[in-house]
């Protein structure tokens, strides 16, 4: 594969963050700014999704984590969320079509019990398949909030203390991260935020603890493998000490 008119036998060779997140912001003004619809700009964004998901399977990144809809976006129109779920049944069901052919592991971080029947299958299904394969893994955050997510894995324990097959003194930040919806998964290293914004925006909260950050104004639909090798570019720049002092 071509990637994408960066420089290949580097793009290969540097070093490459083992869990990248992004939080996928900037489909509505990419829109506004070209006079379309809002549903025009999650459209290209859906696109520029599977660039960069087969990018990082090439490149060598174990894990990918995209914020595709939040716990507060039920708050839109219902047109855009309607849009949305339309574009999601769209690729699950072409996902369903080739991740025997390109063993592309996919999950789904949130409550999906509020999505549409047909949904919950076809995510269910490709969950399934997932199973029988190693090696990279996408994970796509849908109803997903990070403060109900740590709300939802405190619930969880304090069943575990009732049933008596857990004590809160006994508890550790690796049991309690192994409740989340990310349990298993090792945390991310780099989350990305395209369009400019300032603020993490519930993502991730527990998970994101010691990432690097790396904010860029190119909205999400722009968003390019080059641009992500800036990002990882900015990523291997850093001294990461993890909250100790390096000697």
């Amino acid at each position: 594969m071509k990637l994408f008119g960066t420089n290949e036998t580097a793009a290969r060779q540097r070093p490459v963050p083992q869990h990248i997140a992004i939080i996928m912001d900037g489909n509505g003004r990419w829109a506004k700014r070209r006079g379309l619809p809002r549903t025009a700009g999650h459209a290209a964004g859906s696109e520029v999704f599977r660039q960069i998901a087969t990018y990082c399977r090439d490149i060598g990144v174990a894990y990918l984590t995209v914020y595709a809809f939040s716990t507060e976006n039920w708050k839109r129109s219902q047109e855009e969320i309607t849009a949305i779920m339309g574009l999601l049944k769209q690729y699950l069901f072409e996902a369903l079509e080739k991740m025997e052919r390109d063993r592309i592991r996919l999950e789904f971080f949130g409550d999906l019990s509020r999505l549409s029947p047909e949904l919950q299958e076809l995510a269910a299904r490709t969950r399934e398949i997932s199973r029988k394969y190693e090696g990279f893994q996408a994970n796509i955050c849908l109803n997903y909030g990070g403060r109900d997510e740590i709300v939802r894995a405190a619930r969880t324990f304090a069943r575990q203390c009732v049933e008596g097959t857990a004590t809160p003194e006994a508890l550790t930040e690796e049991q309690f991260g192994s409740l989340l919806f990310s349990g298993g998964i090792p945390d991310p290293d780099l989350v990305i935020r395209p369009s400019g914004e300032l603020r993490i925006s519930n993502f991730l909260l527990w998970q994101s603890a010691y990432a690097e950050y790396y904010v860029t104004d190119v909205l999400w639909p722009d968003f390019t493998p080059a641009e992500l090798e800036k990002a990882i570019a900015a990523f291997n720049s850093r001294d990461r000490r993890f909250g100790g002092v390096k000697p």
